[in-house]
């Protein structure tokens, strides 16, 4: 009688926490440092990152320059990424993403831009 009371407590305690509809999620860094163009250089391939800067000009086929106070870097920019975000150079912007090695070079491919506050 003693286990089936223990295994009911248990069962009404996991109903009762599954009924909880609060939103909810992990509340801290979310593993995309903040750096610098000139620091992307220097990354291993695949490192998540975030870069604060400006879009300068259009290099090529989803291709971008961008511009922080460090230096430049090209940045791969998907169409579908944009998200309807309009950009010209004077408006700064923070990009996610993650570092793309390649034999000759480095770049970023960006999974979102945003307008920097």
């Amino acid at each position: 009688m003693k286990t089936i009371l223990t295994l009911l407590a248990f069962f009404s305690i996991a109903a009762a926490a599954q009924a909880d509809t609060g939103a909810g999620g992990f509340q801290g860094p979310d593993g995309r440092s903040l750096v610098t163009a000139a620091e992307v250089e220097g990354l291993a391939d695949d490192t998540q990152v975030r870069l604060l800067g400006y879009i300068v000009r259009k290099t090529g086929d989803e291709e971008y320059e961008f511009k922080d106070d460090s230096g430049t870097l090209i940045v791969e920019i998907d169409d579908d990424d944009w998200r309807g975000v309009n950009v010209s150079p004077g408006d700064k912007v923070q990009l996610t993403g993650e570092v793309d090695k390649e034999w000759n070079r480095t770049e970023v491919e960006v999974d979102s831009v945003q307008l920097a506050e």
